[in-house]
């Protein structure tokens, strides 16, 4: 599977939108939840012009994406997502390595993640580890989400 990676601009954010939700509706949440994370889930030119974003894209479609935020002395991988059908052919891997040598670069000596339940294994097979969790809610029901990092 051949893919390149290069940046992202504010033209692609209705494609990542898109990669995003169908890669959220993946894990089977209810329809309603996929809703109420419509603002969390949805990709601004904005957000695009002021995070470092990056696409893989295959036959000049992008299939994934991941963007690093800036929090105060930290820098986190805001969104990493994979279209479901890409899911499992090594492109999360290499965006995940391409996140860590971008990081490397700006200087980070720790990534920190917080990450949706059901991709948490996957940062662990890349080399993360737990260090606590997130307690939130979602209509209702106690949400339970893992904080991670890694050493650079």
């Amino acid at each position: 599977m051949e893919f390149l990676i290069h940046t992202a601009q504010p033209s692609h954010v209705d494609a990542l939108t898109e990669i995003a939700f169908t890669a959220k509706r993946h894990w089977n949440y209810p329809e309603h939840w996929i809703q109420y994370w419509l603002p969390v889930l949805s990709v601004s030119a904005e957000y695009i012009c002021a995070n470092e974003s990056w696409i893989a894209a295959m036959q000049f479609k992008p299939v994934a994406w991941y963007s690093l935020k800036q929090v105060a002395e930290h820098l986190w991988p805001d969104y990493l997502w994979v279209l479901a059908a890409c899911m499992g052919k090594g492109i999360g891997r290499k965006l995940f390595s391409h996140a860590l040598e971008r990081s490397r670069i700006r200087g980070a000596s720790v990534l920190n993640i917080e990450a949706d339940p059901n991709a948490e294994n996957f940062y662990i097979r890349m080399g993360t580890r737990r260090t606590g969790e997130h307690h939130s809610e979602v209509d209702g029901q106690p949400r339970l989400l893992p904080v991670m990092d890694m050493t650079l």
